[in-house]
């Protein structure tokens, strides 16, 4: 995560002769951090500011809709059946409900999701029930599996798509794309520089002694290094989500048996593998269609009553009626942090008998793996620590981007006025490399490029554009000489 630069830096100046007493790779590495770093950090930059904001949602959330998610704590509560029927006669009947969230704990709003008109991807209606009185405490639309509502669904499209939708998910896939090549780029940087530095602490914690361009380096340089495997972990986990890179994942996960377990609800048998990510922006909620079954709400409490005798032992839960004629009544856990209970079991709601069950315990290594990172990239798997942390890393990555562009300017040239940023580190290194190390270079490049498309055009389109400014600049510099 190390940006570090040359005496004159900028993009567009005159051939600059490489420094080859550092070697071809370290200088590779340098032009390679820089260029990204300028081009791409905008795009880090947003991603972690909105990261950081969305990490204390949880909190934020609990303060703004507290009327719709709690409610006086009782002696007594009543079925499940009198909750949803007084739901349905809020709605007046014109929805329908696609899932129930019983109250988790005393004190809780259960919560009724419908589906329905006016509703975009993903999102239900959720109307909250107090469990002891039947009274309707709210109605708010809800996104994803996490539940999450308008506050926290607002943050969370901001991070994912900047409210651009599809198109917009672009951005988030380069920044959570480039985010780990440029930390990886930084740490063979860091390397280079404390094997052969006199002072190797200030490597690992600011020198607040020096002013301007060297403390702000040194910020940059020690905080990087202690940001490193969080950047990583965030890299990689939020290229899950991407588009183009998050589906040759998936891909992979297929081909080698990783992906999740989920439950039958075909009752002939046949069933779909499940979506971790439905909680920050996957699945579609259940829509309606001409086949659609209404369920009886006397039902739901049936079938909780058969989950909770099989392996439904935590509070927040989810039941889900049969989308249609043939299929299965659904009962999930959605506990997400740890220990993680995500258990289903899927119910026959004619005869109550059980036919089919999916147990956490038993996912394939690779599905749990996938699911505790998801969940801790969310920040709900070790709860506000967890939170706290993002919180942290995050604005540690901000401020990385902003040392980054701050040393840019800090080191331009002060005999050109023209110039408001440096110049760029020399080209060349590449030239100056064995056949085998340009070989590694390209088979590296070629094999990042294909698991991550985005990322690997972007690459492309920063070498041609290089080039480009190379050959003008040797033209300007074969015209003044």
């Amino acid at each position: 995560m190390t940006t570090h630069a040359p005496a004159h830096l900028h993009a567009d100046g005159p051939p600059q002769k490489p420094d080859r007493s550092r070697g071809w790779f370290p200088q590779l590495l340098l032009r390679l951090h820089f260029i990204t770093a300028i081009f791409v950090g905008p795009f880090i930059l947003v991603a972690a500011t909105s990261g950081a904001l969305y990490a204390l949602t949880p909190q934020l959330e609990q303060l703004v809709y507290a009327e719709q998610l709690h409610a006086p704590v009782a002696d007594e509560y009543l079925p499940l059946a009198d909750q949803i029927e007084a739901a349905n006669a809020y709605t007046k009947d014109q929805d329908t409900v696609v899932a129930v969230r019983p109250a988790p704990n005393p004190g809780d709003t259960t919560r009724v999701m419908y589906t329905g008109d006016g509703l975009g991807e993903s999102e239900t209606r959720a109307v909250f029930v107090d469990p002891a009185t039947a009274q309707i405490r709210g109605d708010l639309t809800a996104y994803g599996t996490s539940g999450a509502l308008p506050l926290r669904t607002w943050i969370d499209q901001l991070h994912r798509n900047l409210h651009l939708g599809e198109v917009g998910r672009l951005y988030s896939e380069l920044a959570a794309s480039w985010l780990g090549v440029v930390a990886l780029v930084g740490l063979g940087l860091w390397i280079a520089r404390i094997r052969t530095a006199h002072t190797k602490r200030d490597f690992v914690r600011p020198n607040n002694r020096t002013k301007g361009y060297r403390r702000i380096l040194s910020w940059h340089t020690s905080t990087g290094i202690w940001l490193l495997v969080g950047a990583l972990f965030l890299s990689a986990t939020g290229i899950t989500w991407s588009q183009y890179g998050g589906g040759n994942v998936g891909t992979i996960r297929a081909a080698f048996d990783w992906s999740t377990p989920s439950v039958t609800t075909d009752l002939s048998g046949e069933s779909t593998p499940a979506d971790e990510h439905a909680g920050h922006g996957g699945a579609a909620a259940p829509t309606s269609d001409p086949e659609t079954v209404t369920a009886n709400p006397a039902t739901f409490d049936a079938v909780l009553s058969v989950a909770r005798e099989v392996n439904i032992n935590t509070g927040l839960v989810e039941i889900t009626p049969p989308a249609t004629a043939g299929t299965a009544w659904v009962v999930q856990e959605i506990q997400r942090s740890f220990p993680t209970e995500v258990d289903a079991v899927a119910i026959d709601g004619r005869t109550m008998q059980v036919t089919d069950r999916v147990d956490f315990a038993d996912f394939p290594l690779a599905a749990k793996l996938t699911r505790w990172g998801v969940d801790t990239h969310m920040g709900s798997m070790f709860g506000l620590p967890n939170q706290l942390l993002l919180f942290a890393l995050a604005s540690g990555i901000v401020a990385m981007v902003v040392w980054g562009y701050v040393m840019w300017w800090q080191r331009r040239p002060t005999r050109e006025p023209g110039r408001i940023v440096g110049r760029a580190p020399a080209r060349g290194a590449l030239g100056r490399a064995p056949w085998w190390g340009v070989a590694a270079v390209l088979v590296v490049a070629a094999g990042i490029g294909t698991l991550l498309p985005l990322l690997g055009l972007s690459l492309a389109a920063f070498v041609v554009v290089d080039v480009l400014l190379g050959l003008r600049a040797r033209l300007r510099s074969a015209e003044t000489g």
